[in-house]
Formats: C-alpha cells, sequence, structure tokens
C-alpha cells in the first residue's frame, strides 16, 4: 500500500524504531481500500468494498437505530416483529438503552481483554466469553436475544473494516449516537450523522480534503474509492494531492490492452 501510495504523489514517512510507516496526506476512503485489492479483478474488489461500506454504517448506526426503533418509532416496525420483540423484552428490567450499553461494555471490555492475553489463548477468551456472556445475560433476564443480535452484528461489521485505525472512532461514535437515540429517537441520529459528516467535511489532511474525491465530489478520481476499475483504467494520480504531475508512472498506459 505505500509503494501504491507514492504512485499516487502521497509521503512516506519511516519513523526508527517502528515497523510500521506512516502515509500522508491520508484520506477517508483510504481506510476502506486494502492490498488485496489489486489482487482481485475489479468487479470482486468492488462488490468487497461495497460491503465494507455497508459494515460501516452497520456497526455505526446498528445499536442506535433499534435504541430508536423500539423506544420512540414504534409504528415503523411490523406489527409481527414488534410482537415479537415486546415479547422478548418480557421481563427485562432495563429499557433498550442501558441493554446497549451493557452489552457494549462487556464486549469492549471482552475484546481488549483478547487483545492482551496471549495469542492462543486471546481467541478463546473472546469468542467463548462472548457466547458465555450473551446466554447467560439472556438466561437471567438482563437483556433481550434481539439486543444480542445487534451487538453481535456490530462487532462482526466493525471487524469487516480493514483499517484498525478506522475502527477506534467508529466505537466511540457508536457510544455518543446511542445516547442521541436514547434521548431524541431517529431525530437525535441524523442530527448526530449530520454534525459527523459536517466535522468531516471540515478537515484537511496536509491540506487536502479529507473527504475528496467525495466531497468535494471529484468524478475523474471515483475510479479507486468506492469502485474498484481495472488496473488499465488507473493511471491518473487524485486531483487534490498532485496537481502538476498528475499521471502515476511515466509509462503507464492510458487505454485498455488489447488481446492478441
Amino acid at each position: 500500500m505505500i509503494a501504491s501510495g507514492l504512485l499516487e504523489g502521497r509521503v512516506a514517512i519511516l519513523v526508527d524504531g517502528t515497523p510500521f510507516v506512516l502515509e500522508a496526506p491520508a484520506l477517508f476512503t483510504q481506510f476502506f481500500q486494502s492490498a488485496e485489492d489489486y489482487y482481485q479483478r475489479a468487479e470482486f474488489a468492488t462488490l468487497i468494498r461495497i460491503l465494507r461500506y455497508i459494515c460501516f454504517f452497520i456497526s455505526l448506526m446498528a445499536p442506535s437505530f433499534y435504541i430508536a426503533m423500539t423506544t420512540f418509532h414504534q409504528e415503523l416496525v411490523p406489527s409481527s416483529l414488534l410482537f415479537n420483540l415486546a415479547a422478548q423484552r418480557e421481563g427485562i428490567p432495563f429499557p433498550a438503552f442501558v441493554e446497549a450499553l451493557l452489552m457494549e461494555v462487556t464486549f469492549e471490555i471482552l475484546r481488549e481483554a483478547g487483545v492482551r492475553l496471549p495469542k492462543t489463548v486471546g481467541q478463546a477468551v473472546s469468542i467463548v466469553g462472548a457466547l458465555v456472556i450473551g446466554q447467560g445475560a439472556v438466561n437471567a433476564g438482563l437483556v433481550s436475544p434481539a439486543m444480542v443480535i445487534v451487538v453481535a452484528i456490530t462487532a462482526i461489521s466493525n471487524f469487516v473494516i480493514p483499517s484498525f485505525s478506522m475502527g477506534i472512532p467508529i466505537r466511540i461514535i457508536r457510544f455518543i449516537l446511542m445516547i442521541f437515540a436514547a434521548t431524541f429517537g431517529l431525530f437525535g441520529v441524523t442530527v448526530g450523522l449530520i454534525g459527523m459528516v459536517q466535522h468531516l467535511c471540515s478537515l484537511r489532511s496536509f491540506g487536502v480534503p479529507y473527504m475528496s474525491p467525495m466531497a468535494p465530489f471529484i468524478l475523474d478520481d471515483q475510479k479507486d474509492t468506492i469502485l474498484r476499475f481495472p488496473q488499465w483504467a488507473l493511471f491518473a494520480r487524485p486531483r487534490f494531492i498532485s496537481q502538476k504531475n498528475n499521471i502515476r508512472e511515466n509509462n503507464a498506459p492510458t487505454t485498455k490492452p488489447k488481446w492478441k
């Protein structure tokens, strides 16, 4: 990925004593790209990237959306599903927000414990601990089975994102959106998302807009964002990163190769 970034006109920063390399400028779309995308066909890589963006929204909004729907907007839930959720929540002493908060905090504890423990033991502790605690919480009547499913889908979707650096702010913003959902419902979630998007659009990384090429929208740079065009089409550098020399390589092909 660093070699690809250098070809795009970015700068690599190597620090003595660490195996990691910093790349600047860092943009939002980069955190959803991985080196495996360029080893696969363009159609498959595009499908995987779309899946990552879907999982991003699931991991960010699933608990808050569930809290808002079950607390303030029951009329938007189908009647059969609403009756099942009500039956599952019968006898639960806590509201949906406390349920989600309890499960999310428990899963974060298991995740951090799995990271700190030895590799052979950490994975077993994370998986077995999540299963045992989730089943035990349902049997004890502390949380509903639907909440366990929502938290599990949220955690799994968070692991789909290739960059660990992107997963950290998602985990923080998730709790903020849960508070907005428990206070104002879907209106609070919408306000929180608008504030988040406004903040992201105001950021700059070494003078480059953080959300480019989505905001501002640049049509020519959409070849390697959510979509991944074939290799023969990826010869131009991003417009905001390199404005003078916009070709990645001097001998880069500019037309689709013809097979003989």
